[in-house]
This record gives C-alpha cells, structure tokens and sequence, in this order.
C-alpha cells in the first residue's frame, strides 16, 4: 500500500493546544500511524460524507478524509466525542 501524506487544518492545531501533553501525544502517534494505513481496524466511515472517516482515541475522536487519488489524509477535527460531530 502507497504511503498517505498527512495535512493538518490549522483549526485542528488550534484544537491541539487545549489538550495535555500526554493526550496530544497519544492523537499525534495515532494520527502518523494513518500515513501506512489510513483505514485501521476501529476507523468508521461518517454517513452524510463520501471521504470522511473518524477514529477513536480514548476519549476523543479525530476525524479525517481520505483522499485516496491524491494520497491524501487530511484531519478535520480533534475533539471529545461529545463535542465532536456538532
């Protein structure tokens, strides 16, 4: 499998720095783990979206589109889940 590039939304960096250390981590291992495969085992595609994709880490969820002809991940959104599909 080619490897994915992955593109960050300013917003979601903004998102980032409301977090711990520990937590920011933990979402960017995750996230740089989606550059060999962009859809792990627990990935869920969002009904309503033909490339969005969200993954779960603890208790926040980073939601992603996968641009499969570009190779392509870019993060939309890094929050709590309650938070997160609003």
């Amino acid at each position: 499998m080619a490897s994915f590039s992955i593109q960050w939304r300013k917003s979601t960096k903004k998102d980032l720095r409301s977090l711990s250390r520990n937590e920011v981590s933990r979402i960017i291992g995750a996230v740089e783990k989606l550059a060999d495969n962009p859809l792990p085992q627990g990935s869920e595609k969002l009904a309503g979206s033909e490339h969005t994709y969200r993954i779960r880490v603890g208790n926040y969820r980073v939601v992603y589109e996968l641009f499969r002809d570009a190779n392509l991940v870019e993060i939309q959104r890094v929050r709590r889940r309650k938070e997160v599909y609003r």
